[in-house]
């Protein structure tokens, strides 16, 4: 059987014990790994300060991430980030060039189990000790856990996750009246056909995602409403949540056919991405990107000829991705 030159042990995945002194004591064995030279200062405690400081900078990325209206955001993003894998590479420098040895065990490989070379490696683990072994430890496992956390945190604007019934609330409820942007009630029979009107929630902050609307007026033969919206329509006039099903952005455009015979039927455009509309239809996708039917309101027309919703929308309003939580909008 060959036998190896060399038998190599590393410890440089170790936590080290407490350092002995170099002279033997009765009872004592002889030292495998020899003492370094004190190198000026505390290894460990550089080491320590470094992990400790990579995870400041870690949790500042994560602050300054989540405060997002801060002057100079991107480059403080950048700084903190930078800063913490810099002191985190320092630490492990710090750690590899100075508490770790590497020793080298020149024996022949024995034929039988090495039972007495199996104690040599233990006592070289044993010798390459650390003093603060818990307390570095610890440093370097916050500073991984809070740089873990950092690099997790931008997974947060791939959609809220927390506190999600403010995205579902809305102002509209049953004898809301339909206002225009100067706070006038809206009557059915203004109203016109091939028009395009904004509306909002009587009394409702206009900057309100759900409290705008675009409505529009249909013939009654032309309107073709699913079951679930059946009698959503007053007298043929129709509304619609004005924010996109895509990613929010308004709806803005109304295509109106000017010959009917060859023209495409009426349709809300999106301007952004071009996600197209049949507001005959309940607010199906008929072109683009977006990913479910635009919101429909209920409307009916009271005694003196305003416009008032008829209920809440039969769907969360806004892009798809906040209508994947709960199943319905909320007052």
């Amino acid at each position: 059987m060959s036998r190896a030159k060399a038998l190599l042990v590393s410890a440089a995945t170790l936590v080290f014990a407490r350092r002995r002194r170099p002279t033997l004591k009765p009872g004592e064995r002889e030292r495998i790994v020899v003492p370094e030279a004190p190198a000026g200062y505390d290894a460990e405690l550089v080491a320590i300060w470094l992990f400790l400081a990579s995870a400041a900078c870690a949790i500042g990325f994560v602050v300054v991430y989540a405060l997002d209206r801060l002057p100079a955001h991107t480059q403080l993003l950048g700084l903190a980030l930078g800063l913490s894998l810099a002191f985190l590479a320092a630490g492990l420098v710090v750690m590899a060039k100075r508490l770790v040895p590497n020793e080298e065990l020149e024996e022949d490989y024995p034929e039988q189990e090495h039972t007495a070379e199996q104690e040599r490696i233990a006592q070289v683990v044993e010798e390459s000790g650390l003093t603060r072994r818990r307390l570095l430890l610890g440093a370097l496992g916050a500073a991984g856990g809070s740089l873990g956390l950092a690099l997790l945190a931008p997974a947060a604007s791939l959609g809220p996750a927390i506190h999600m019934a403010r995205f579902y609330l809305t102002p509209w409820r049953r004898g809301t009246r339909l206002v225009d942007e100067q706070n006038r009630p809206l009557r059915a029979d203004e109203i016109e056909e091939k028009n395009f009107y904004t509306a909002f929630a009587e009394g409702a902050d206009k900057e309100r995602l759900p409290s705008s609307l675009v409505v529009v007026r249909l013939r009654r033969d032309q309107l073709d409403l699913p079951p679930g919206n059946a009698g959503f329509d007053a007298d043929g006039i129709v509304a619609y949540s004005k924010i996109c099903t895509h990613a929010g952005c308004a709806i803005a455009l109304y295509r109106a056919p000017l010959f009917e015979p060859t023209d495409p039927k009426p349709a809300l455009v999106c301007p952004c991405h071009y996600s197209t509309f049949d507001p005959s239809s309940g607010g199906t996708v008929t072109f683009g990107p977006a990913g479910r039917k635009l919101t429909m309101l209920p409307l009916e027309i009271d005694p003196k000829g305003f416009l008032r919703a008829r209920g809440n929308f039969d769907e969360p309003v806004g892009p798809s991705w906040w209508g994947v939580r709960l199943k319905g909008p909320t007052t």
